[in-house]
């Protein structure tokens, strides 16, 4: 079994204060790659300046009606942005469904961190804002 000397390191997006320090708290490994898989899901195309190609259209495809169609346009966004902008991450699976009472989609995401074995998992729901 090969281990992993690499170190992933990214802030906090919360902007908690560390203990020691009072300087942003970092997150490491694991959460740092699970923060980012949330991040970039989330993210618009054009809305990062200076990289308008990162970004996917799931905020956008929230908007049309439940379908499921409109599932595998939401799988399909999450696989592309993740294979395509994350490569920190081998993406092993991506689970839609649709829970049409709350007006949301629930996503769970399975991916693993390049030279690891073990699989880490991200549930989210997505749910349109307005």
């Amino acid at each position: 079994m090969a281990r992993n000397t690499r170190t992933f390191k990214d802030i906090d997006l919360n902007f908690t204060a560390h203990p020691v320090t009072g300087d942003v708290a970092r997150k490491y490994d694991e959460a740092a790659i699970k923060q980012s898989v949330r991040n970039l899901i989330l993210t618009q195309n054009y809305e990062r300046p200076f990289h308008s190609e990162i970004g996917s259209q799931v905020r956008s495809a929230l908007f049309e009606s439940a379908s499921p169609m409109t599932a595998a346009i939401l799988q399909r966004s999450i696989e592309d942005v993740i294979n395509n902008f994350e490569p920190r991450a081998v993406l092993l699976e991506v689970e839609v469904i649709d829970n049409l009472d709350n007006n949301a989609y629930n996503v769970k995401i399975v991916f693993k961190i390049i030279n690891t074995e073990t699989p880490i998992s991200v549930n989210l729901i997505l749910k349109r804002t307005r």
